[in-house]
């Protein structure tokens, strides 16, 4: 971990304890930063609660634009359509760790980790009565979830990362800290996510972390370490939770009022906290600067009724000057600015399990759960008979699912198809690169091969 980073956490160690808590869990509200020395921001109920917040805020800070762009701009199915020379090296898959965009990104989510770890170090030191120790037990669970996201957030994008378990108050804290393994990375994820699942309440909480929250992410992780038997019993939890199910058609999840029962986990905006990805995907013409357009051969495949079924909502077409244009529309709240973040749903839950049995040679079970995300889609079933068809339907699949979501390239990258499917074929250039500034302020911090 380097000085320049815990100079930029210690400056927001206070921030991350400081937003506020509305009497509904299912709504953020937040408030404006208020500066506390960092030994006194947690001492009672209504600090907890804020400094919990405060570590959502965090993690929503970097869902808000930075993580889905690394995560869709890099495939092949969205293009920029500007200048601004951080999002033309994404979209060329030509990073270097000057890239305004991704030191961004590494900043957030450290600030993200140590909003979470002033929670896990100081609520359970709180003693006030209006703090229960059921509360205390949530509060302490969403904090271990989300340091568990980030973390494992981190992992697939940059490989093993400096794992800061402790508040960021100074720039002695957590020097010393080399980078750990990709392994000890995701072990720490694994661990987070089980200390998280014992506090958590069983709910059904859409943009606050719960049991099954824990329970979808874990099938995350072990989808990418490739246990496909966890994958698969994690997932499993998931589907059979009556909370939970796929919408229809496709447009509803990410229709307001939000928080559908597809929704596991999403992060929530409202127009004095406002979501602007709409105005990266919409037009001059409607008010947006049309920065990312769909390629024509997404636009074939979404309108494709064999293909993309009813998902051709995330496209909508406009009229600019006598030509027809087609755009992006998963965000499309332009005037009220609350479309959410979307982090967990279930289809993508479905597609793990099916591939995580594919891998088992479950291939019946695997083409079931396949099957049934395409059906919500209203596109016909799937005849794929072999493992590798059903693999390849499986990744197709999830292009569309998650066609303007944070998914192709992680998932290319995790399965090794980046080289075949989009041309990155130096595989040093799967992991960004440690931001420049980073390096320079510690010499102890050790590039990625290739930058």
């Amino acid at each position: 971990m380097n000085k320049n980073l815990y100079r930029l956490l210690f400056a927001f160690s206070v921030a991350a304890a400081t937003t506020g808590l509305t009497g509904c869990n299912d709504l953020l509200d937040p408030t404006p930063v208020q500066q506390l020395p960092a030994d006194r921001a947690i001492t009672d109920a209504g600090s907890a609660r804020s400094a919990t917040i405060g570590a959502y805020d965090r993690v929503q800070a970097y869902y808000q634009l930075n993580w889905p762009v690394l995560g869709f701009l890099p495939g092949e199915d969205v293009r920029f359509n500007g200048t601004l020379n951080q999002f033309l090296q994404i979209d060329q898959n030509q990073l270097s760790a000057d890239n305004v965009l991704i030191t961004e990104a590494w900043t957030q989510m450290y600030q993200a980790v140590n909003g979470a770890n002033n929670v896990i170090a100081a609520v359970p030191g709180v003693n006030d009565p209006l703090l229960t120790a059921a509360e205390k037990n949530q509060l302490l669970g969403e904090a271990y979830f989300l340091r568990a996201l980030v973390y494992f957030d981190l992992g697939r994008g940059w490989g093993g990362v400096p794992l800061v378990l402790t508040p960021t108050r100074g720039k002695e804290n957590g020097q010393g800290i080399r980078r750990s393994t990709l392994a000890q990375t995701y072990d720490q994820v694994l661990a987070d996510l089980n200390e998280a699942e014992t506090l958590l309440p069983e709910a059904a909480t859409r943009n606050r972390a719960v049991k099954a929250t824990t329970r979808a992410l874990r099938a995350r992780l072990h989808l990418y370490r490739q246990q496909w038997t966890d994958a698969e019993a994690a997932a499993t939890l998931v589907i059979g939770n009556a909370n939970y199910g796929l919408v229809t058609p496709y447009r509803t999840f990410s229709t307001a009022p939000f928080l559908s029962r597809e929704s596991i986990f999403e992060l929530t905006f409202s127009n004095s906290d406002a979501n602007s990805m709409w105005n990266n995907w919409f037009p001059s013409a409607l008010g947006g600067q049309f920065n990312f357009q769909p390629v024509p051969a997404a636009i074939t495949q979404l309108n494709d009724p064999a293909v993309g079924g009813n998902r051709s909502a995330l496209l909508a077409t406009t009229t600019i000057a006598g030509t027809s244009t087609t755009y992006g529309n998963l965000y499309s709240r332009s005037a009220q600015r609350d479309d959410p973040s979307y982090v967990l749903r279930l289809a993508e839950q479905y597609l793990i399990r099916a591939e995580a049995r594919a891998k088992q040679g479950k291939l019946t079970d695997a083409l079931a759960d396949l099957n049934a995300v395409r059906s919500r889609a209203g596109v016909p079933a799937s005849t794929a008979a072999s493992a590798e068809a059903l693999l390849l339907a499986i990744e197709n699949e999830r292009r569309i699912e998650f066609a303007f979501e944070a998914d192709r390239w992680f998932n290319l990258v995790r399965t090794g198809r980046a080289g075949a499917v989009l041309g990155v074929t130096d595989q040093r250039r799967w992991l960004f690169p440690i931001p420049f500034n980073d390096l320079v302020a510690d010499p102890d911090l050790e590039q990625n091969p290739g930058y």
